[in-house]
Order: structure tokens, then C-alpha cells, then sequence
């Protein structure tokens, strides 16, 4: 059976934005340097904090955000090292327009999922309890079904969260829980107290103020 070629890196030379936790638990967030990139990962050079491997950071690129894993460091210079990056599986590829039009069309939606996910940024006020004061943060993508919020001080796995939200003058609120944390990132959250006819009409005013811009598969 013939192995599959891994797509080749093309060198570049633009700007990026990091931003996450480092390897001694403190946050951090700069410009870089793209050096090298395919649609599954990059190389990023200018990073002035050391990163630790297998960790999630943010990186944004001509004004598109997405996470992404720490896949090896080279620690060896003093100031400036080098990064390798891989994308979630569940992120588009913020330096798309970068890459040749036939790599970036090679790119397909994560299968297994049921709700397009839209990268708008949406204010969601965020309670741990009823009792508690809400946290306005923003979703930076968002299905029917759940949203990524982006927080310096996200969430434990598992949280019980009550989220309010606004489709224009229709207020939303459910009951939802965290299911992934990125320290430094964000939470992937799920929306746990919407029944499915409230989903879908959530995901319909979200695909009717963006057709087009950031669907991706989401579940």
C-alpha cells in the first residue's frame, strides 16, 4: 500500500499574532513571523516566549483566528525562537489566502457534525450560576448546537455555565457546559438547554446574517 506524500511547505514571510499561556503558566500575547506553512501547519519564527509542547495557543493571521497545537520548539536561541504548529481539527486555516489555490482547496469540513459553524464575534454574557455576576465575553465561532468563547481565564472541563445571548431583539438563554479549555485561549462550549427546534433556529439566523464567511462543520 503506497503511503500518503505529506503536503509540502511553502516558505513565506508575513506577520502572524500569538497568544496563549507559556510554559511557565503566564500569558502572553505577540506578533511573529510565518516562515514556512501548508494547510495542516506552520513553522513561526520571532516567538519570544518558550511554548510548550502539546499545548493549545491562538493564532491570528489577516484578521482570522483560529487554535492551534505546539509541535515542537527549538529553544536554542536566546531570544527569538522557532515554533512548529498544527490546526485543530475543528479550525479553518486563518493563512488560507496564503497558500496556493489548490492547497486551499484541499482543505474539507471536519465529518461527524451537524450544525455549520460560523466565525462571528457575538457577545454572550456567561454565568456559573444564577447567582453569580454574568461575564460579557465574546463567541468567536458559533453553531447552533455551541460556541468557542476566547478568556485569558477560561473555564474547567465540565463547568455548568447558564449563557444569555441576542439574535437581534430575541434574547437567548441556556443552560450549557465546557467541554474543552485551552489554558490562555478559550472554552469550547456546548449548548445543553436548548431543545432542537430552538437549535435550528438559532443556526438559521446565524447562516442568514453570514451565508457564506467561516462555515465550517460543527456538531
Amino acid at each position: 500500500m503506497r503511503t500518503a506524500q505529506p503536503e509540502p511547505r511553502i516558505p513565506v514571510d508575513f506577520p502572524v499574532r500569538l497568544w496563549g499561556m507559556t510554559a511557565e503558566g503566564r500569558p502572553f500575547n505577540q506578533q511573529a513571523r510565518a516562515k514556512n506553512i501548508s494547510s495542516a501547519g506552520a513553522m513561526i519564527g520571532d516567538v519570544e516566549s518558550d511554548l510548550r509542547v502539546g499545548d493549545v495557543i491562538g493564532m491570528g493571521c489577516d484578521n482570522k483566528k483560529a487554535r492551534c497545537k505546539v509541535v515542537w520548539m527549538n529553544t536554542q536561541a536566546a531570544l527569538k525562537k522557532q515554533v512548529g504548529i498544527e490546526m485543530l481539527a475543528d479550525q479553518e486555516c486563518p493563512w488560507k489566502t496564503h497558500l496556493p489555490t489548490s492547497r486551499a482547496a484541499m482543505e474539507t469540513a471536519p465529518a461527524g457534525r451537524r450544525f455549520p459553524r460560523h466565525k462571528i464575534a457575538l457577545p454572550v454574557d456567561v454565568r456559573k450560576d444564577h447567582f453569580s455576576a454574568p461575564l460579557r465575553l465574546h463567541a468567536t465561532d458559533i453553531s447552533g448546537s455551541g460556541c468557542y468563547i476566547e478568556t485569558l481565564m477560561p473555564l474547567p472541563v465540565e463547568a455548568a455555565l447558564r449563557l444569555d445571548f441576542y439574535m437581534q431583539s430575541e434574547h437567548v438563554t441556556t443552560t450549557a457546559v465546557v467541554r474543552t479549555c485551552d489554558p490562555g485561549v478559550g472554552n469550547g462550549i456546548e449548548f445543553t438547554g436548548l431543545p432542537t427546534h430552538r437549535k435550528q433556529r438559532v443556526q438559521q439566523y446565524l447562516d442568514g446574517i453570514d451565508p457564506h464567511l467561516g462555515v465550517r462543520s460543527r456538531g
